[in-house]
């Protein structure tokens, strides 16, 4: 086993008088030529989801025609509603294909309502319904525009995978350390949050023209298809303007704006809960274009969610306050 990062309490949550939870993690703010650390900024984390917009570059990139509804698609986690799957229905027949060329994992959808509405309806997992279906539906198109074997295009001898790495070394600025392998199936690069953070950066602060700017600008302009209602991802991208934000399992957040700023962390123990609350709030400390809109009720629960008991809200998780964010022994 590898060292073990050096992660600092960042959230908690209290119930009635007493802190119940308390989340650890790492996470870095880039604010102008400033990067604001807390906890572990050397140890790379495998950024899981987050690493889809990136990949999206890479696609254009490489020449992929795609709407800005598939691009948005082809950067998210969506929830597997009729729409989401629509759309990468939409990916795949420009290109000449089907579902059964799609070679991610089956899944129900990730959407609780999403999920509920499926099963009512009588559907079985699958993997048009799994959240990454939109990035594959573009993978297998990508495959097909360059008369690249649609079959076996998650193996590592593969063009795609040389692709989706060379993007991510380009973008972030930064090596991997490893290259595994996500739940999906496509690689999975282990970063640095401050190189998580600048690929996010360069996104958010590019040129509508280039494909960074064509990525950001359609999660702008679709936050449903990136996660889907009800998903702070979504609620996020919605309120605070010019945000691009990506979510990844194991409690991996990053965010950024147009102006440049951007957030990465990751939550120790991969809990999700606790990652975009921390988000908001280490962005609230630095000077935005987007600081008046953080008061937002509609960010109220997202900032700090409730902990409910007897069917009130008796609790709230919270990030911590700057000066608590050291270890205590």
């Amino acid at each position: 086993m590898t060292a073990l990062p050096h992660h600092v309490p960042l959230a908690a949550q209290t119930r009635g008088e007493r802190v119940e939870s308390l989340h650890y993690g790492s996470a870095v703010v880039l604010s102008g030529d400033s990067a604001t650390v807390y906890g572990d900024a050397e140890t790379p984390f495998y950024p899981r989801s987050a690493l889809k917009p990136l990949f999206a570059v890479g696609m254009l990139r490489a020449g992929l025609d795609l709407t800005d509804e598939q691009i948005a698609l082809t950067a998210a986690s969506h929830s597997g509603s009729e729409e989401h799957q629509r759309v990468a229905l939409s990916t795949l027949a420009t290109a000449g294909l089907g579902p059964e060329h799609l070679g991610n994992s089956i899944d129900l959808p990730y959407g609780t309502a999403e999920r509920a509405a499926w099963l009512a309806a009588g559907h079985g997992p699958t993997q048009l319904a799994q959240n990454c279906s939109g990035k594959h539906s573009a993978l297998v198109a990508l495959c097909r525009l360059h008369g690249w074997p649609v079959e076996g295009y998650l193996s590592q001898n593969h063009p795609v995978y040389r692709l989706l790495t060379d993007t991510v070394i380009e973008l972030t600025g930064e090596t991997p350390a490893h290259i595994s392998t996500d739940g999906c199936g496509t690689p999975v690069h282990a970063l640095t949050l401050p190189a998580l953070a600048r690929g996010f950066a360069r996104l958010a602060a590019a040129d509508a023209d280039t494909p960074e700017g064509r990525v950001a600008a359609a999660m702008r302009a679709h936050p449903e298809l990136v996660a889907g209602e009800g998903r702070d991802v979504t609620t996020v991208m919605r309120t605070l303007d010019g945000a691009v934000a990506k979510d990844g399992f194991e409690g991996i957040q990053a965010l950024a704006l147009a102006d440049g700023t951007a957030v990465a962390l990751k939550i120790a123990d991969g809990a999700d809960r606790a990652r975009m609350p921390i988000t908001l709030a280490l962005l609230a400390e630095h000077p935005t274009p987007v600081a008046h809109q953080l008061d937002s009720p509609a960010l109220t629960d997202v900032l700090a969610p409730p902990a409910f008991g007897g069917g009130q809200i008796v609790g709230r998780l919270r990030a911590l306050p700057r000066t608590a964010r050291t270890v205590r022994h």
